[in-house]
């Protein structure tokens, strides 16, 4: 799994930092998968700075209604259509993301040529595809607002090929059966148990996306030893209070829930933009004070999970 970070502002853009877009790319060879977390403003101008394909994206997930998380939907939906892509789109979102959605589209004359489903989610587990499972946990903020779960299964340990050799076992189909951890018959009668010759299995990643958030009690929930939090940090400590006064978080909120949660790496990103570069560092280093495993996301910023 692979990060890109589209917009890191909170509430307004910046010269330097559009407002909140992640991208979630799960592409390799054998599998297709790019998913978009939240949609401010202008967040398909940024895609174009990226080697991604609209066309690519199947998933795109709202925390929340907010604008500076939601404006640059229509757009997006509108342009992937104007490019001729076919390919099904899914949005998961709090109640009200279909009225919106329906509602920019229809006063605007505008459509979609490709299968277009809106899902309206509560708290809970959204889907499970087989390869991983998102889960969604309600956060502190004035408006409906979630946080997501990502969880790769665990995938089958290696097969043992030489000591099934070994054992009489022709290499080809049977090695299939024996990885998904059958158990076959050999022409002699004997029975082989693939699961006698699977290494462990091999820990799927976790990773968890907070939603514009005070402290909540979901949250120890959510990022519970994910590899990966990606958390906002719109204040400093200093401004802790005014903070969780708007439904959001501080620094030193976000890096002690890292902390207490067991992750391996924090991510902090939605900076209030009264924060110019040298203002950026100041963050970063109060989490770091606190957990030192934390990065600064800034626009483009890539992370492997």
């Amino acid at each position: 799994m692979e990060l890109i970070f589209l917009g890191t502002s909170a509430g307004v853009p910046t010269r330097t930092r559009n407002v909140t877009a992640i991208l979630l790319n799960l592409q390799h060879p054998t599998q297709s998968g790019l998913w978009l977390f939240d949609c401010g403003e202008g967040t398909q101008h940024q895609l174009l700075h990226t080697t991604f394909n609209p066309g690519k994206l199947d998933k795109i997930f709202i925390s929340h209604l907010h604008g500076d998380h939601l404006f640059g939907l229509p757009g997006l939906l509108c342009s992937r259509s104007m490019s001729g892509i076919i390919q099904p789109l899914t949005i998961y979102g709090p109640h009200g993301i279909r009225e919106f959605v329906e509602t920019a589209l229809r006063i605007s004359g505008s459509w979609t040529d490709y299968p277009l489903e809106i899902v309206e989610i509560g708290a809970g587990e959204i889907f499970d595809d087989g390869l991983r499972k998102v889960t969604a946990y309600p956060m502190e903020h004035p408006l409906e607002c979630y946080g997501y779960r990502i969880e790769e299964h665990d995938k089958p340990g290696a097969l043992n090929a030489q000591a099934l050799k070994a054992a009489g076992v022709p290499p080809g189909p049977l090695f299939q059966e024996l990885k998904a951890g059958k158990t076959i018959m050999l022409d002699d009668g004997r029975q082989i148990n693939g699961a006698d010759y699977l290494a462990a299995p091999v820990p799927g990643k976790a990773l968890a996306i907070f939603g514009d958030t005070g402290p909540c009690d979901a949250a120890l929930e959510l990022a519970k030893g994910v590899d990966v939090m990606v958390h906002e940090a719109t204040l400093d400590m200093a401004m802790e209070a005014k903070a969780n006064s708007r439904g959001h978080s501080s620094t030193r909120q976000a890096a002690a829930l890292a902390r207490e949660a067991g992750v391996g790496k924090l991510i902090i990103t939605h900076v209030s933009s009264r924060y110019d570069d040298k203002g950026c560092q100041h963050l970063l280093r109060e989490c770091r004070s606190i957990f030192p495993a934390t990065e600064l996301a800034n626009d483009f910023a890539v992370f492997n999970v």
